[in-house]
């Protein structure tokens, strides 16, 4: 099965079977595969063809997932956009991607590429062979999803279609997911985790899947009992929320097999609570963009370890090296090293980065872990210096490079400071060159124009000096532990 024929599989199949639902609109096998030659015939008369990156930043709807296969049916690939992304931020992502095309939710007068909005073309008439599936090609690029980069310009991970059916077919096969489940997604379209573990699977398997709108705990329940959802995914600062609701709530969770938890480590103690309130299991696992989403998972059929991020999903190996490259002794904590088929083909236009990140066939994690007596994953640090924020990657460089656009600055330096709803917020330090005056209130309004609004720091701190380690290099364990006490 390929992703660009499934529209026409599923509604031949059972053209009145659920495929796909948001808060506004609900389709069935046939209607999803109307709207899917509908949107390709609209990019077709775009001009999209063949090879081509159509770029998509829409919030959390069914247009998004329509446009994504309406893409891929014309052989075309898809780089998501984060709608909370600032202008300079989307026009980056634009530029590197040569994108040809941004379906958008309303019209950009300032975009560097032609853009349209998701009204599909509405006669069938319009359709003739031009919306037909393209020669399929599993080596051919299916997305383009980008992650934030320790040089501070997001790197986009090229994925293809063959990444995406061995990740898909692992999720199917590691959750049990069969034609009667149900997804509901909540996660943002525009990570490869919602994509693939709350969209694609549940289509490939036969099932269906229920797009939330914005995130709201008040509202999640209500949601998730309409939907009847079997399963859905978030990140712990999800979980934290609506472990937080009133005490009188008691929802009708029967229908709900298990959540899933990913994006960013979660407590023993907040799982145990969230399943103890709501009865519902959650499934721990861990993954990379890098690696289309998932290399561990929790078996929802047991046994489940709290405190690990479970074992290697099916077709994937894990092994754990010391920095020169060599395999540690059982049970010794490494750097994670991921191999199997789900590993992307390299980042783009970025070869020294990809010979980096890419090894002998094995993907260099970055994160720090050992595995147990039994084989589970137990992740004991993360990449270096990333700031996780409600699930949301942020590699302080980013930050930092903004803030050195400021010629009143002589060092930046933002580290991660805990928070209790989302985990982490980004902190920043910095001192000014000699003779210079600026206070934080200028810095934060300089930032603003570039960054998206959960990169802005929470806090940023004028110091004389920013605190140096015996090599000269800014001492961010110093940092973190000032911010700590600053906020106590």
């Amino acid at each position: 099965m390929n992703f660009p024929e499934l529209p026409d599989v599923r509604a031949f199949a059972n053209p009145e079977a659920p495929a796909i639902a948001d808060d506004h609109m609900e389709l069935d096998n046939a209607a999803f595969l109307d709207s899917v030659r509908r949107a390709a015939a609209t990019l077709r008369a775009c001009g999209v063809d063949r090879g081509d990156v159509v770029a998509v930043m829409l919030p959390n709807t069914a247009d998004l997932i329509v446009c994504l296969f309406a893409a891929w049916r014309l052989g075309a690939a898809v780089t998501p956009i984060n709608p909370a992304l600032a202008p300079a931020e989307v026009a980056y992502q634009l530029a590197d991607a040569d994108a040809a095309l941004l379906v958008t939710a309303e019209p950009i007068a300032a975009s560097p590429v032609p853009t349209i909005v998701p009204v599909w073309q509405s006669s069938a008439a319009e359709f003739d062979s031009v919306t037909d599936p393209a020669a399929f090609d599993e080596l051919a690029l299916a997305l383009l999803i980008y992650t934030s980069g320790t040089t501070g310009r997001p790197k986009g991970v090229m994925l293809d279609h063959a990444n995406l059916n061995a990740m898909c077919r692992m999720v199917i096969d590691g959750l049990s997911l069969g034609p009667a489940d149900r997804s509901l997604l909540i996660l943002p379209l525009f990570h490869v985790n919602g994509i693939v573990v709350s969209v694609l699977s549940p289509l490939l398997a036969g099932g269906s899947t229920t797009v939330a709108g914005r995130f709201r705990a008040e509202d999640f329940f209500v949601r998730l009992e309409y939907s009847r959802a079997t399963y859905f995914s978030a990140v712990p600062t999800i979980y934290t929320m609506l472990c937080d609701l009133p005490a009188e709530l008691r929802p009708d969770t029967s229908a709900v097999r298990f959540g899933i938890c990913g994006a960013a480590p979660a407590s023993v103690e907040l799982l145990d609570k969230f399943e103890t309130r709501y009865g519902i299991p959650i499934i721990e696992g861990y993954g990379l963009s890098e690696g289309t989403c998932a290399s561990t998972l929790n078996p929802p059929a047991g046994p489940r370890k709290p405190g690990t991020v479970g074992l290697p999903l099916p077709g994937q190996r894990i092994r754990i090296v010391a920095d020169d490259g060599a395999a540690v002794a059982a049970g010794e904590p490494g750097e994670v090293m991921v191999s199997g088929p789900n590993v992307m083909r390299g980042y783009l236009n970025k070869p020294e980065e990809t010979a980096k990140t890419l090894v002998d066939g094995w993907l260099r994690t970055g994160d720090i872990g050992f595995l147990d007596s039994d084989g589970y994953l137990v992740l004991i640090d993360r990449a270096k210096d990333m700031i996780i924020r409600g699930g949301e990657n942020i590699y302080p460089k980013e930050i930092e490079t903004v803030a050195y656009q400021l010629p009143e600055i002589a060092e930046a330096a933002a580290v991660g400071r805990a928070d209790q709803v989302f985990g982490e917020q980004p902190v920043l330090f910095v001192s000014l060159t000699s003779g210079h005056a600026l206070v934080g209130g200028e810095i934060d309004r300089h930032l603003r124009g570039s960054l998206a609004k959960y990169k802005l720091p929470v806090t940023i701190t004028v110091l004389d000096a920013l605190p140096k380690n015996p090599v000269g290099k800014i001492d961010k364990p110093a940092l973190r532990r000032l911010a700590a006490e600053a906020a106590r």
